[in-house]
């Protein structure tokens, strides 16, 4: 590019360069990145019964089983699903011996529904290899004299929060998982017999000025019966569809995608091997914002990959039902054995009406972002974590229990006091 040319398009982006602050542009084919308003966007919900979250669902049943038995334990579990075989992985350091990991694994899949020739929650040989956390790692994480509980790793998280929802997720992810929910319900209540437990969605919508405002394709594969006419899956899906997405807002019919290949009888972890943390981008933001790299599933909440995640979020959350952005990227960053973060970085993508650094400072002040003071502050040792396997780890419901305690919006005052909002 010239210098002329560069310069024009530096002109183009003075605004935006002005209120992002120095260096924190982008030029992409000479126009400005935040100009762009109109566009699809697609993101994908997998259902509890896909293997990588069959997986997820096992490795966070036995986090539960610890925190239960003594909420400083130390979780971190991997699970492989295949066919009628779970094997366990990992390090642990907590009252809970083998034969209780294997017994958690088939609950879990038997909650789940699998009870098929290939998958079977009773006939699956399990498999458990989990041993003793190394005293390496123990001797950072730990408290001991003068020195507060380190993060259990180095690592990037983020969180983000946008006002397209009323739970301030990103509407294709919000809808995706919505639509399997709702199908998954349908098998749990015996409302239909054909509905296998395995399950795929992908929402795309069409953003105008910056807006959803309509569905441009649907796709969704479901796990079926022998017995089940495409015609007859296609039917029923639609109703589940047509109930999670806004009125009018049904894609086309040529771009309704239901069971593509024709045939989905065999599915689940005798279809696919499923693997702990494999689904990171359904777990949080379908893919319109970033994500630090580290998988939540099988980790107890010393776990920044998890812990922080769930923090940033927290506080990105509150910032926009705060009104002071429309949409906010959060980003935390730890050193193993070290409690306090690196960096708080806050992004309002040019929507805040707020100074972003001033906004980084006021959240340190609200909330102790050491691993112990996250865990401390959103009462994370307890055992809540299978619940957030599936159908994603944001935008849910606080529950009475303690879940999704991340998703309460108890510092929107405070932050208006302190922007005179």
């Amino acid at each position: 590019m010239s210098g002329q040319s560069y310069g024009r398009v530096l002109k183009r982006c003075a605004a935006s360069v002005t209120r992002a602050g120095p260096f924190r542009f982008i030029i992409l084919r000479g126009k400005c990145p935040l100009s762009k308003k109109d566009y699809v966007f697609t993101s994908e919900s997998v259902s509890e019964g896909h293997p990588d979250k069959v997986s997820d669902r096992i490795s966070d049943a036995i986090v539960d089983l610890f925190l239960k038995a003594d909420p400083q334990s130390r979780v971190a579990l991997e699970t492989l699903c295949t066919t009628n075989r779970i094997v366990l992985a990992g390090e642990v350091r907590g009252p809970v011996k083998h034969e209780e990991m294997i017994q958690a694994a088939r609950d879990a899949v038997r909650d789940i529904g699998y009870e098929q020739d290939g998958f079977h929650w009773k006939n699956a040989i399990v498999e458990c290899h989990v041993h003793a956390q190394s005293a390496d790692i123990a001797v950072g994480v730990d408290s001991a004299g003068n020195k507060d509980e380190g993060a259990g790793d180095q690592g990037i998280m983020f969180g983000y929060a946008v006002n397209e929802t009323p739970e301030l997720m990103p509407a294709p992810i919000y809808f995706s998982h919505n639509i399997l929910k709702t199908l998954a319900e349908a098998r749990h209540n015996k409302d239909v017999d054909f509905l296998g437990p395995d399950a795929k969605s992908q929402v795309t919508l069409q953003y105008v000025n910056g807006k959803p405002v309509r569905a441009t394709s649907i796709v969704v594969s479901t796990q079926h019966g022998e017995h089940a006419s495409q015609e007859e899956i296609r039917e029923y899906v639609r109703k589940h569809v047509l109930d999670a997405l806004p009125k009018d807002w049904m894609c086309p019919e040529e771009t309704f995608y239901v069971n593509p290949t024709g045939r989905f009888v065999i599915g689940g972890p005798d279809g696919d091997t499923g693997l702990t943390g494999r689904k990171i981008i359904v777990d949080t933001y379908g893919g319109a914002a970033p994500h630090g790299g580290g998988a939540f599933s099988g980790k107890d909440p010393t776990k920044v990959d998890r812990s922080a995640a769930y923090a940033a979020r927290y506080l990105a959350k509150n910032v926009v039902a705060a009104g002071l952005a429309d949409k906010c990227t959060i980003q935390l960053s730890y050193a193993i054995g070290v409690a306090r973060p690196l960096s708080v970085y806050v992004d309002t993508a040019g929507t805040g009406n707020v100074d972003e650094d001033k906004l980084s400072t006021v959240l340190q002040e609200l909330m102790n972002l050491s691993p112990r003071g996250i865990r401390e502050h959103l009462k994370l040792n307890h055992p809540i974590y299978a619940r957030t396997a599936a159908y994603g780890h944001f935008g849910r419901e606080p529950d009475g229990a303690g879940g999704f305690s991340w998703e309460r919006l108890d510092l929107v005052e405070q932050l208006e006091s302190a922007f005179g909002v």
